[in-house]
């Protein structure tokens, strides 16, 4: 289905469970250009109950995994539903949905992200364009990260997109071919200590400022195997869950510590990545979006080991809802039947089109 303008709501929920980001998308193309406009946006917060579901899932038997599929997509169903009506957005192409990632194990050749049942198309009486990431695991790749090949497309003007979410992702550019991989663990890190204190997050890093850096465990993080591979490379939640927090918790220190020391880890792995790709020590710019942008002490670490970095920090709907931005872009360049996730990236067999469609 090849024509000039799209009319698609993109849906993304990470890892860090922030809720469900979705956002109304025009895309235009003229001259194998793409541009966009970011129309009504808003993040739907999990309550209680499916942040607890969501956090334990990763230990789910797989008749367990297979029923919270079911639930998880009534109600991404009813989410999107409800956006669709609270908007009266009328004439989608499609709805183009990331779904949650439960289990994420490209080394063994699989990856789940719930909420991609065919019943969703149903539920919504919408097209829906979704399930991005299965295929390109089955052809050899890692299925993350997908959203450079977006970042290529329509943020082209900036040397580095950098996402701090639940983890870190970059991509950028090298002898022609798009360079993306994870990097570290951030929000799903972060965000579990500051719940430790009663809090949904650190607001603006302001209590891992307040800490102390413990060398010892800033030391041991550095060490991490995974930081010695090469991309391509990905992270899923189980990485946090049977290496990293085993790790922070056999230091008998305060939480603030704790917080302040990985804070630390992250702007340190982060500028050692770049650091590795990089040849020329000419100023570059770098995009940063997801949630951790908002963490200014994250920011200011990230700075000081790059201080020839021009660090863009961008409006707001760009910040927060890039990445349903994106899986927007991937559905529409699924239904185009073009590419959406590069071999230079997942390290797959080939680029191919990622993703399935089903009809209302």
């Amino acid at each position: 289905m090849k024509k000039d303008y799209y009319n698609v709501i993109g849906v993304m929920s990470g890892t860090s469970l922030d809720g469900v980001d979705l956002a109304h998308i025009q895309f235009h193309i003229k001259n194998k250009k793409w541009t966009f406009e970011i129309l009504e946006c808003e993040t739907i917060s999990y309550d209680s109950d499916w942040i607890s579901i969501l956090k334990t899932a990763v230990d789910y038997t797989e008749n367990q995994l297979d029923e919270l599929n079911k639930n998880y997509t009534k109600l991404l169903a009813s989410i999107i539903t409800n956006f669709i009506s609270r908007h009266t957005l009328e004439n989608l192409d499609a709805v183009c949905s990331h779904g949650h990632t439960i289990l994420h194990q490209p080394q063994n050749g699989f990856t789940l992200q719930i909420g991609n049942l065919p019943e969703i198309a149903k539920l919504t009486q919408q097209n829906i364009v979704c399930d991005f990431r299965v295929q390109d695991v089955l052809l050899g790749g890692q299925g993350a990260p997908l959203v450079p090949i977006g970042d290529r497309i329509l943020f082209h003007e900036y040397d580095y997109c950098m996402n701090l979410g639940g983890f870190s992702n970059v991509s950028f550019e090298k002898n022609n071919s798009r360079i993306a991989f994870d990097i570290s663990a951030v929000n799903t890190v972060l965000n579990f200590y500051a719940n430790q204190l009663g809090l949904d997050y650190d607001d603006k890093g302001k209590i891992s400022r307040t800490g102390q850096c413990n060398s010892d465990l800033l030391n041991e993080l550095n060490s991490l195997d995974f930081y010695k591979t090469p991309p391509p490379k990905s992270l899923g939640f189980e990485f946090v869950k049977e290496i990293i927090l085993p790790m922070i918790e056999r230091y008998s220190i305060s939480v603030e510590d704790k917080l302040h020391t990985f804070t630390k880890h992250v702007s340190i792995q982060i500028a050692l990545a770049l650091n590795s790709f990089e040849t020329q020590k000419n100023q570059k710019s770098m995009l940063i979006t997801g949630g951790g942008a908002y963490n200014d002490f994250l920011i200011e670490r990230i700075q000081f080991h790059l201080p020839e970095m021009q660090i863009i920090i961008p409006s707001a709907k760009i910040l927060e809802f890039k990445e349903a931005l994106i899986f927007g872009l991937l559905g529409v360049l699924k239904m185009r039947e073009e590419v959406n996730a590069l071999q230079s990236v997942t390290g797959a067999f080939h680029d191919h089109s990622s993703g399935v469609i089903y009809s209302r």
